[in-house]
């Protein structure tokens, strides 16, 4: 531990970034936990049947591509008898899957639509909704706001939470069949 030293600038109260650090690293904050709500809403979209086309998937294959990577293919068939197309399936598919699915407008890929298609949806913006949590908390340190510490660290510990079971709810809503 010899070669390592810490150091604190003069004057300083806390180690720590500077009053614009402290902004930058809120709005970084921000970006990287909000980011995938917005990255999200063509999925909620298909998911809820606002956008795509309504039919079912069958997954004919899935490609390992190493470290646990998978390209999987599938066979879409539309509700409205239209000609069947061959997709992109979701990477946690497995050869012999059929789920109900919408075709994204763009027709080159398939997606589970319903409470399911809902569910794996919120994955990503449940673990941003997570990392929110103890936001508010650090601007109070930040501020020197001593008054509802504990308030906080309660509100940001139910919203980590709620995040994480969203998270795990959606992951095992996608690797259900």
């Amino acid at each position: 531990m010899s070669d390592f030293q810490v150091v604190t600038p003069a004057g300083s109260g806390s180690p720590g970034p500077g009053p614009v650090g402290r902004i930058v690293v809120v709005l970084l904050w921000l970006a990287v936990c909000l980011a995938p709500v917005a990255l999200s809403v063509p999925d909620f979209e298909l998911a809820l049947g606002r956008t795509g086309t309504p039919g079912t998937l069958t997954v004919v294959s899935c490609e390992a591509l190493g470290e646990g990577r998978y390209d999987c293919r599938g066979r879409f068939v539309p509700d409205s008898g239209a000609p069947p197309v061959m997709v992109a399936a979701s990477p946690d598919s497995r050869a012999g899957d059929v789920t109900h699915a919408r075709l994204t407008p763009a027709g080159d890929r398939a997606l589970p639509d319903g409470a399911r298609g809902v569910l794996v949806a919120a994955t990503l913006p449940a673990v941003g909704l997570g990392g929110l949590g103890f936001l508010p908390y650090v601007i109070m340190h930040w501020l020197g706001v001593r008054r509802g510490h504990r308030a906080a660290l309660t509100a940001g510990t139910a919203i980590t939470t709620l995040g994480a079971a969203g998270a795990i709810a959606g992951m095992v809503a996608a690797y259900s069949s």
